[in-house]
C-alpha cells in the first residue's frame, strides 16, 4: 500500500467513491506512517490521530449514502499550525500560545472541513511565522527529507515536508516573504502564493497584515488546484472571473504567451547548478510554445528594503502587548527581529509604504511588455541546521531565494520543482502571474510537469523515505 502515500488526490478521490479503499482506512495507513517517520523529520507539532479518525469514519459513512461533497472527500490533509482549530491547541510555533484552545476554526480550516477533508494534523512551522528556515526553539527543527542535515525553508517547513514525505496529500501554508514557496522549493513539491486577499485569512495569526497569504501545498499541480478551488473566496472568483476548474487548467493554451525575465536581481547571486537547471526548464517551456524576453524592473532594491520595514513594524505591532510582558518566551532570532520592528518610526512606515507603491507601478510598467516573470524559487543550496545564528535569520529569506517580491506585489506567484542538483536535492522555479491569473498559472505550471515526473522521481530516489518503507 505504500504507493498510496504518494498518490495523487484526484486518483485517491475516485477509489473513496468507488469503495476499493476508505477514508478510515487510508487515515490510519497515513497515522502509521506519520509516527514512523516524524521522529526524524519534525514535520508536525500535533497529529490529531483521534478526530482524525472520527472525521475519516464520517466521511466514509457519507460517501455510502451518496453524500460526497467534492475532491477531497475523506481525503487526509495537513494545516500550518498558525491556522485556529476550534477546541485544539493553535500554537503558531510559540511558547506563548502552547494552551491556547480556540473558539472557532480559521475560516480555511472550515472550508476543508466542509469540503470533507480529513485533518490529520498541524505542521510545525518558524515560531509565529518569522523566519526561513523552520529551525524552532520550542517545538524542534524540521528536517529537509532529502538530506535531514538541512533545513527544509520556512516559514511552512512542516506542511512542505509532510507533503513530501508523503504523510498527507496536501497541506496549507502561509506565505509573507516566501514561506510557501521557499520550502516547496527546496523539498520538492508545488506551492502557489495566490494574489492578495483571494483567500480569507479569518482565524489565521498574522505575521504581517500588508503582505499574509494563504494557499495551498502539494505534490502536483492539479492538487494544488483542488484545494485552492475549496479555500478560496467565492466572491472574489465571481468578481475576477476565475476558473478553477481542472478541466479548464488543462485545455488553456500557451503559444502567445510572453514571459519576462528580469537579469537583475531574480538571477543575482543564483549558484551555477541552479541556474542551469532553471535554464533548462525554460528551455523546455519554449517547447510549448511560451516565448521569453529581457525585461528591466526599476527599483527593486529600495522595494526590498521597504518591504522589510514594513514587515517587521507589523510583526511588532501585533505582538507588542505580550512582546513587552514576556519577552523571553520568544525565541532569540524572534526577539531580535521584533525588537528590530520596534525601532521603525511612523514616518519610516509611511514612507516605506509610498515606496511599495511606486515599485509596484514600476511592475505594472514593464509587465506591459509580457504576460508573467519567471525566476529560481530559491537560488543557492539550503543551509544546514543550525548553520545560521539568530542575529542572522532576519535576512535568510533573503538570502536564500528569490521570493520576497511576490509579497511585496501581492500577485500570484506558482513555483514547481523543476530539477535536481548533483546532491540529490531539489530545484524550483517560480512563475510571477499577473493579479487573478491563478487558473493561467497552475495551467502552465501543469503543461510543464506533465513533462516531468518529479513525484516519482523522489519515490524513486529519496534515501531517507527508501530506507523507511
Amino acid at each position: 500500500m505504500d504507493h498510496l502515500f504518494f498518490e495523487d488526490i484526484r486518483k485517491i478521490s475516485l477509489q473513496l467513491k468507488s469503495g476499493s479503499i476508505s477514508s478510515v482506512e487510508i487515515t490510519e495507513k497515513m497515522l502509521d506512517r506519520i509516527h514512523k517517520l516524524d521522529p526524524a523529520l519534525n514535520a508536525y507539532i500535533q497529529v490529531m490521530d483521534g478526530s482524525a479518525l472520527e472525521q475519516a469514519k464520517k466521511a466514509d459513512d457519507e460517501i455510502i449514502r451518496g453524500n460526497i461533497r467534492g475532491p477531497l472527500h475523506g481525503v487526509p490533509i495537513a494545516i500550518k499550525d498558525i491556522f485556529e482549530t476550534k477546541g485544539s491547541i493553535t500554537t503558531a510555533g510559540s511558547k506563548v500560545l502552547s494552551k491556547w484552545k480556540p473558539a472557532q476554526d480559521a475560516v480555511v480550516v472550515s472550508k476543508l472541513k466542509d469540503a470533507g477533508a480529513v485533518i490529520i494534523g498541524k505542521t510545525n512551522l518558524h515560531e509565529f511565522a518569522m523566519g526561513s528556515t523552520t529551525e524552532n526553539p520550542h517545538y524542534g527543527p524540521t528536517r529537509n527529507p532529502w538530506n535531514l542535515t538541512k533545513i527544509p525553508g520556512g516559514s511552512s517547513g512542516g506542511s512542505a515536508v509532510a507533503v513530501a514525505a508523503g504523510m498527507c496529500y496536501g497541506a496549507l501554508g502561509t506565505d509573507t516573504g516566501g514561506s510557501i514557496r521557499l520550502p516547496s522549493s527546496l523539498c520538492g513539491i508545488v506551492g502557489l502564493k495566490p494574489t492578495f486577499n483571494l483567500v480569507n485569512r479569518k482565524g489565521c495569526v498574522p505575521l504581517s497584515w500588508s503582505f499574509d497569504h494563504i494557499g495551498p501545498m502539494a505534490r502536483t499541480v492539479d492538487d494544488c488546484a483542488l484545494i485552492l478551488q475549496v479555500i478560496v473566496d467565492p466572491k472574489m472568483i465571481q468578481n475576477h472571473g476565475l476558473d478553477l476548474s481542472i478541466e479548464n487548467i488543462h485545455t488553456i493554451k500557451h503559444r502567445s504567451i510572453k514571459i519576462g525575465i528580469c537579469k537583475e536581481y531574480f538571477f543575482d547571486g543564483i549558484e551555477e547548478e541552479i541556474q542551469m537547471i532553471v535554464e533548462q526548464a525554460m528551455y523546455d517551456l519554449e517547447a510549448i510554445g511560451i516565448q521569453f524576453i529581457d525585461i528591466k524592473i526599476p527599483g527593486i532594491a529600495e522595494g526590498l528594503n521597504a518591504q522589510k520595514i514594513i514587515s517587521k513594524s507589523e510583526a511588532y505591532t501585533f505582538h507588542k502587548n505580550t512582546f513587552e510582558k514576556y519577552p523571553n518566551d520568544f525565541g532569540k532570532d524572534v526577539q531580535f527581529r521584533l525588537n528590530s520592528g520596534s525601532k521603525v518610526l511612523a514616518s519610516e512606515y509611511i514612507e516605506a509604504q509610498r515606496v511599495r507603491r511606486s515599485f509596484l507601478e514600476n511592475v505594472k510598467e514593464a509587465m506591459k511588455e509580457c504576460d508573467y516573470i519567471l525566476s529560481p524559487t530559491h537560488s543557492i543550496t539550503p543551509f544546514d541546521v543550525g548553520e545560521r545564528s539568530p542575529e542572522e535569520s532576519i535576512n535568510n529569506i533573503f538570502d536564500l531565494g528569490k521570493t520576497p517580491i511576490g509579497n511585496l506585489l501581492g500577485y500570484p506567484v506558482l513555483t514547481v520543482p523543476c530539477g535536481f542538483s548533483s546532491k540529490k536535492l531539489p530545484v524550483g522555479m517560480q512563475i510571477i502571474g499577473k493579479p487573478y491569473s491563478e487558473d493561467q498559472l497552475l495551467s502552465i505550471g501543469k503543461h510543464y510537469e506533465e513533462e516531468h515526473h518529479w513525484t516519482e522521481y523522489f519515490e524513486q530516489n529519496n534515501a531517507y523515505l527508501k530506507m523507511n518503507q
